[in-house]
């Protein structure tokens, strides 16, 4: 089986290392960086899925040409929904999440908006979610008529549950949960929060798409989770999404609200009536998903236990043989409670520390920084915030602030080879021990303040 361009089976990471954990030590001579005209670590691109770093296989591009052959594009044709792959993957991620419901949509984000529409959130509600997450969380909640409350997040850059108790207002009817990065929030004390304020709670599972919190699937907490399917994720239809619930009221508003016109309801159904009357009384938005899609989401599917297990792999391979080094790597809320999509840990000068894996040939940012323009940080929402100063918007988090602008973040494709986290560990010990030798650079042990355990 080959992925991207290599086979994972041959070159998985474990095993000798190569010397990569040389550097850094204390009786090693730190390497001259690349970016002060030093050697790089590795010359060729580092992997992500916009370089076509992609985890889709020949049986993958079948089941698509075989949907493209069928000239059968739309699900509201002719065929009994069971008979449609929009249909099929539906009952699919329904057995594999254990819901009852889930629909597929046209992407993650307007997944989001459907499950606070369908839920009936009154338009201009305040809805909290967190200060760290894609844009397309802010823009969901204000594409179903809705206006985003910003919340802190912790060190670990988790939502953080005691700023939304002490800035409380009842003015907030909804809760926004982000699995950023794909490490989960903080369910246990977030659905107990919610369940006190008697608001519900969406998931935001978008980056975290087969991630378990103690033994249960993302997704499930709350009144509806919602998901992507875009090139980055543990399924890729390079564009689309679906939402799941228990809902069925939700359910059936958010499949009218999706697209289904004309009675089409019904056809989700097929056990009795649909719990609302007509059709006649929602928008139709048109949020579906196509055929084309679908049959190559089904066709992913099954391996998606495969992929995932290539995460935690590559990931806890990366983690552990950092793990004595004085950066504060993020952590889960519960041991495995991530997917390992990315690395991100903190450091003092985080700005420089990613430009140095940079020139090192790893790709790396830094979250906070004011040379990107990265719309996952608050403060580059500019469309929620006018004309002001983007000080005045930093100070509004100041916590949130301070830990983006300290933090590195490296992408971690499930196609990582052995030589590719050979290379990641190699880079980062490298700068760490340049850091630490160079006293022109701020001591990290110091400014760290601990290291990790």
């Amino acid at each position: 089986m080959r992925i991207g361009n290599h086979s994972p089976s041959d070159d998985r990471p474990g095993g000798d290392r190569g010397g990569s954990a040389l550097l850094g030590t204390d009786d090693a001579e730190p390497a001259r960086l690349a970016i002060h005209g030093g050697s790089p670590v590795r010359t060729t691109p580092w992997p992500t899925y916009d370089k076509g770093a992609v985890f889709v296989l020949p049986e993958d591009e079948a089941a698509a040409l075989r949907a493209i052959r069928s000239h059968a594009y739309f699900r509201y044709d002719h065929r009994r929904e069971q008979d449609t792959e929009c249909g099929q993957l539906e009952a699919e991620l329904c057995r594999y999440f254990d819901t009852r419901y889930a629909l597929a949509t046209s992407s993650g984000t307007t997944a989001l908006a459907l499950a606070i529409m369908a839920a009936g959130i009154p338009p201009g509600s305040l809805i909290a979610c967190p200060g760290f997450t894609f844009v397309a969380t802010p823009s969901a909640i204000l594409l179903a008529g809705c206006r985003p409350f910003l919340v802190e997040v912790d060190e670990n850059l988790h939502m953080d549950p005691a700023d939304l108790r002490r800035r409380w207002t009842p003015e907030i009817k909804a809760i926004m949960v982000v699995h950023m990065r794909g490490f989960a929030a903080d369910l246990t004390r977030l659905t107990s929060f919610a369940a006190e304020m008697r608001v519900p709670l969406f998931e935001d599972v978008v980056p975290a798409l087969g991630v378990e919190l103690s033994g249960r699937r993302l997704g499930t907490f709350g009144i509806a989770g919602a998901f992507s399917t875009q090139s980055d994720k543990s399924l890729n239809s390079g564009e689309g999404g679906f939402l799941i619930t228990d809902d069925r009221n939700l359910f059936a508003r958010a499949v009218v609200l999706s697209g289904a016109y004309e009675g089409r309801l019904r056809r989700h159904f097929p056990d009795g009536e649909p719990p609302i009357g007509s059709d006649l009384d929602l928008p139709l938005l048109s949020f579906r998903m196509d055929e084309i899609r679908a049959a190559l989401l089904r066709s992913e599917l099954p391996r998606l236990p495969i992929r995932l297990e290539a995460f935690h792999r590559n990931y806890t391979f990366v983690a552990e043989a950092l793990h004595d080094l004085p950066i504060a790597i993020r952590q889960p809320v519960a041991p495995g409670a991530l997917l390992g999509e990315a690395l991100i840990f903190r450091v003092p000068d985080a700005d420089w520390f990613a430009r140095a894996l940079c020139a090192e040939g790893i790709d790396a940012r830094n979250l906070g920084s004011d040379r990107d323009a990265n719309v996952r940080v608050f403060w580059n929402w500019r469309f929620l915030f006018g004309r002001q100063d983007v000080a005045a918007i930093k100070a509004m988090l100041p916590n949130t602030t301070r830990y983006l602008e300290q933090a590195v973040d490296v992408p971690l494709s499930s196609c990582l080879s052995r030589q590719d986290c050979d290379h990641l560990v190699t880079a980062v010990r490298k700068v760490v021990a340049a850091a630490e030798a160079n006293r022109s650079r701020p001591e990290l042990p110091e400014l760290m303040g601990h290291r990790q355990r």
